[in-house]
């Protein structure tokens, strides 16, 4: 037993000498448990019935409604609160929709925060129907819009990034990353919640897409799986400019193609052809293919 009280005294100190630890003696960090379960009780919100065994109808989904925004937002706001004091703590507090920065004031800029989520909810609900018809309409494989709600998991991961993507906006650190990451492990789809998305967005079967964190994707886009719309190396303190590349409307990006760079832009209505891998930009109306292997620009074929 004496071996196992010096592995005990070595943990201890190497806590000390590392730290790595969830703030002792201080506040702690967001739940990685809590963020899992509301992630799942804002999907029950936005499709219900889809996601849990009970049984809705016109008369008590009213009651249902408004039992879970209640619980959902207490649960959100003691997160939310986590995240802002960390904020504070590491950094100051740099975002004016925070201030000020005591224990008071971030308790009370969370409630801020979590209101205005859900005010934002209906709108949420409005893209991704939007997202849901274009994964119909996309598919010659779906058979219902139901199918696409319950099974697809190009929609799951869009689902959870449009949540994310406000409290990204919103100036909540870490919380919208533990959502995106949560996603991430169940489908395979990495979208960093700071990436903007336009309307009626469709990513098809969807294992090995990575979205960076500055890409910007207009309407109508459908990706393929193993797409990258990545950035170019860089150095650590040019973290903050725009590394990844814009996709206008109306773009196609079939499987494995590689586009790279912030100052990359796919234009409107192109189609971008699988295993291609391109950093710079393309015009409009332009494919872009593998050809004997060799890469390929066909211009006016979008």
């Amino acid at each position: 037993m004496q071996r196992l009280h010096n592995s005990i005294e070595a943990l201890l100190e190497s806590y000390n000498s590392y730290g790595l630890v969830n703030h002792s003696g201080g506040a702690n960090l967001p739940s990685r448990e809590s963020v899992e379960d509301m992630l799942r009780g804002l999907d029950e919100l936005i499709f219900p019935g889809f996601r849990e065994d009970q049984v809705l109808n016109h008369d008590n989904l009213n009651l249902i409604t408004g039992e879970k925004v209640n619980h959902l937002a207490r649960e959100l706001i003691r997160e939310v609160e986590k995240s802002l004091a960390f904020s504070t703590r590491i950094s100051g507090c740099r975002n004016p929709a925070i201030t000020p920065c005591g224990s008071e004031g971030c308790h009370a800029a969370a409630e801020l925060v979590v209101e205005a989520f859900f005010e934002e909810l209906p709108r949420i609900r409005e893209a991704l129907n939007l997202d849901m018809r274009a994964a119909f309409r996309g598919d010659p494989a779906a058979k219902s819009f139901e199918e696409v709600i319950l099974s697809y998991p190009g929609f799951e991961a869009i689902t959870a990034h449009r949540l994310a993507h406000f409290f990204w906006q919103s100036g909540v650190p870490l919380i919208p990353r533990m959502m995106s990451e949560l996603v991430h492990g169940r489908t395979g789809i990495d979208i960093h919640p700071g990436a903007a998305i336009g309307e009626s967005f469709f990513i098809d079967h969807g294992t090995g897409v990575v979205i960076g964190e500055t890409t910007v994707i207009g309407r109508n886009v459908k990706l393929y799986q193993g797409v990258t719309l990545g950035a170019l190396s860089i150095k650590k303190e040019e973290g903050n400019r725009k590394r990844h590349p814009t996709i206008e409307d109306d773009v196609t990006i079939y499987s494995n193609a590689t586009i790279l760079g912030g100052e990359t832009v796919i234009g409107r209505g192109c189609t971008i052809g699988g295993n291609v891998w391109i950093v710079s930009s393309v015009p409009p109306d332009t494919t872009v293919y593998t050809k004997a292997g060799e890469q390929a620009v066909k211009a006016g074929q979008g």
